[in-house]
């Protein structure tokens, strides 16, 4: 049996956050539960801990300052499982890696002596005008980062001037949120078995004044997504997997209030009626495996057509082929995506995908992308490739758990900041007119 030594430092905190770690065997198999313990009993000195949080460059993150900030206050924030739910990907996280690295090996060709004075970032997309190019992705499950985390998501949206996108597996129903905003929302929906509830859901939407539909079609089946089977958030739980997974929970005091007391007690509220007797993420899960349709095809979209008679957006599309196909039945708009890197894993990057797709449909419908955008230079990439618009998912989803709407409403503003840098050092002076001249190509 070995003992982990306290590392001394200048900071008493971290002599309180340390010490529980003397007193528990640090052999793998208890490694988990270890850490649960040590928070547990550091309880009582989390404000202090909170006062002096770093991350792992040591840089202090009390203000966060990027993306990857809100990334660092979420984790710290949110059970494990939670914050596994937003960062994790299928399989190896292949893509998931793939989709940050390729944006990150695009270079921008900055230009000087260029007047970029005066700029302008809006655009408009399906008749609707955009503060700038960028719309709030629909993200599942966002109302367990945050108090009811949709509706405060979709406020910091609208306050930038944004569309915000509700996920048909939200914790808020779509009346709840649209209720808490003044403008539509865009509606995401999911192609289930259950034909009745689909049209219900649709009815729902347009009742709530949605004018977009975005049909996610990548997900017929899910992913395997091993960080949720190894948090506990899917799977067979045993006695003590249940346990420890509550542990964990127990050891963040402010979510539990927030979320589960404040906010609770969550359902999933656009699918209560199609999950009688759900009690949480296990059941959601099932219901998920059970009821997600692996016979969708072409001709569903045809059936989603007749039922809506606003803009349809094609989301998941990564093949050229595809891309044409969506075009001919009448879609008005594709989202290249492969899912964030959470369906198939060993795919293309959104942004590698883009250019083909860009050149075999970009003149017949509108072409978005998601997928590894952390920054409002990625937005500048995308949009210099061909993109009309970028959604963000995991950023915003970041930001909500490390901030709530605060927190969301400042990541946009830094992503905001971010991108008119962006376009002033490539002398780009209107975001409709960016293009690959923006970009050096022989790297």
């Amino acid at each position: 049996m070995s003992f982990t030594p306290v590392m001394i430092r200048a900071s008493g905190a971290r002599v309180l956050l340390n010490w529980p770690m003397l007193i528990w065997p640090s052999a793998p198999e208890t490694g988990g539960l270890r850490r649960s313990v040590a928070g547990f009993l550091c309880a009582p000195f989390w404000p202090i801990l909170l006062v002096n949080k770093t991350n792992k460059a040591g840089a202090d993150v009390t203000q966060p300052a990027s993306v990857t900030d809100w990334r660092i206050k979420a984790q710290k924030r949110l059970p494990r499982m939670m914050f596994d739910y937003i960062d994790g990907g299928a399989y190896a996280e292949t893509t998931l890696r793939r989709n940050v690295e390729a944006i990150e090996r695009i270079a921008l060709r900055q230009r000087v002596l260029t007047d970029v004075s005066k700029i302008s970032l809006e655009t408009e997309l399906f008749g609707e005008k955009l503060a700038m190019p960028m719309l709030l992705a629909p993200v599942g499950m966002a109302g367990l980062y945050a108090r009811r985390g949709e509706v405060q998501a979709a406020r910091a949206a609208q306050q930038a001037g944004l569309p915000f996108c509700l996920s048909t597996v939200s914790i808020c129903s779509i009346e709840e949120v649209r209720a808490a905003v003044p403008e539509p929302l865009w509606f995401q929906l999911y192609m289930i078995k259950d034909r009745t509830y689909m049209e219900k859901l649709l009815a729902r939407a347009k009742a709530a004044g949605s004018r977009v539909l975005v049909f996610t079609v990548d997900l017929p089946v899910p992913g395997a997504r091993y960080r949720d089977v190894r948090s506990g958030l899917s799977g067979t739980l045993s006695l003590v997997d249940q346990a420890r997974r509550a542990f964990n929970a127990a050891c963040h005091p402010y979510w539990l209030w927030d979320v589960m007391l404040r906010g609770g007690p969550p359902s999933f509220g656009n699918l209560v009626e199609a999950m009688p007797g759900a009690k949480g993420t296990n059941d959601f899960s099932r219901w998920i495996g059970k009821n997600f349709d692996p016979s969708v095809n072409w001709d569903d979209f045809a059936w989603v057509r007749e039922r809506w008679d606003g803009p349809i957006i094609i989301k998941g599309v990564l093949d050229a082929e595809d891309a044409r196909r969506a075009a001919s039945v009448g879609a008005d708009g594709i989202i290249v995506s492969n899912h964030g890197g959470r369906q198939l894993d060993g795919v293309p990057a959104g942004i590698e995908a883009l250019p083909p797709i860009v050149s075999a449909v970009g003149d017949k419908l509108t072409v978005l992308m998601d997928g590894g955008v952390r920054s409002g230079l990625d937005v500048l990439k995308a949009l210099a490739l061909g993109a009309k618009g970028v959604l963000i998912g995991r950023a915003w989803a970041y930001a909500l758990g490390g901030g709530g709407e605060a927190g969301v409403a400042a990541m946009l503003a830094t992503m905001r900041r971010e991108l008119e840098v962006a376009m002033m050092l490539t002398g780009c002076t209107d975001v409709r007119q960016a293009g690959e001249h923006l970009l050096v190509r022989d790297l």
